[in-house]
């Protein structure tokens, strides 16, 4: 029996690009139905993230015009993460399997195929992973592999030049469910989740219109919530500092008695000040790590909704 697929996309003012990608999705998705790898009955979720633009619009047009696009809008921009979420389990009791891919037109959609075959032969989770960088500027790929270095240094388990373009299957996204976390980081999750799961290396092209929405800031600040969201290795790494800090500091302390004691005592305060505002900085760092695992338990405990559907294009 063929498994019903839904391709899952979220979209973020998107309205230059999605004209030009929404029918190359269709025309995949028609490809896969002829080679009977997937069903009929297969979709198109587009999942508005809160655009300010015209993008909510040209989804509903894509809806009446073709059956196979649906589409769902949040009532607000929760971010990339909880748009993806959102689609996800929106389709979870409506398919066989999902492919979470962005709208841009980046990724190659050929990859499509190969991961169905995969879910055939088995596997639950299928990751599509970047073959090359030579796409990217020297900066560009220098930060994106750091990236994903210093996310595996610091706990997170994720697949190396993975981001967010992979298939699920309705199984995994089940068990998926019982994951109750407010601060998402899914390329870090998923793996939790276990299941057999297999990758698929593709070449990944230039944007095909408008303008990026992932600039390096948005990728420092989505590596440093995998970091804190998947990793206690942080708060380690702080007590270890503090013990070597403490170690160092009572050296110092006998040191400076039995140079007292010896009649050596250096006067000076450019060292003690340095010594202070070392230890100053150290401390902030240190308060500014705690603190943000603070403020992701803060956001937990409170239980808030991860994403609100405020509008569909489909009855239920």
């Amino acid at each position: 029996m063929k498994p019903t697929l839904y391709i899952v996309i979220p979209c973020y003012n998107e309205e230059a690009v999605l004209p030009i990608t929404a029918p190359l999705f269709l025309q995949q998705l028609q490809k896969m139905q002829s080679m009977d790898l997937v069903s009929d009955e297969s979709k198109i979720m587009f999942v508005n993230d809160g655009s300010k633009d015209n993008t909510w619009n040209i989804i509903r047009s894509l809806s009446e015009d073709n059956n196979s696009y649906i589409g769902i809008s949040q009532s607000r921009n929760r971010g990339h993460q909880n748009a993806v979420l959102a689609g996800l389990m929106e389709s979870m009791n409506k398919c066989d399997i999902t492919i979470s891919i962005d709208c841009d037109g980046q990724d190659d959609l050929g990859a499509m195929e190969n991961m169905v075959k995969e879910y055939l032969s088995g596997s639950e989770v299928v990751y599509g992973v970047r073959s090359s960088r030579k796409t990217d500027t020297f900066f560009k790929k220098t930060t994106a592999e750091g990236f994903y270095k210093l996310l595996n240094l610091m706990g997170a388990e994720v697949v190396f030049n993975h981001a967010d373009y992979r298939l699920i299957s309705a199984k995994v996204l089940k068990e998926f469910a019982n994951f109750k976390e407010v601060n998402l980081f899914l390329r870090g999750m998923i793996p939790l989740v276990g299941f057999k799961s297999s990758s698929v290396y593709y070449e990944r092209k230039e944007r095909m219109a408008g303008e990026s929405h992932y600039p390096l800031s948005k990728m420092l600040a989505l590596a440093f919530d995998g970091i804190t969201s998947l990793s206690i290795k942080p708060l380690r790494m702080i007590s270890a500092m503090g013990i070597i800090i403490s170690i160092i500091s009572f050296i110092g302390v006998i040191w400076a008695v039995i140079s007292n004691l010896m009649g050596n005592a250096i006067a000076g305060w450019a060292s003690t000040v340095a010594i202070i505002c070392f230890m100053g900085g150290i401390q902030l760092v240190c308060l500014g790590v705690i603190g943000e695992y603070i403020g992701k338990i803060y956001l937990e405990v409170k239980n808030r909704p991860r994403y609100i559907i405020s509008e569909k294009t489909y009855e239920e």
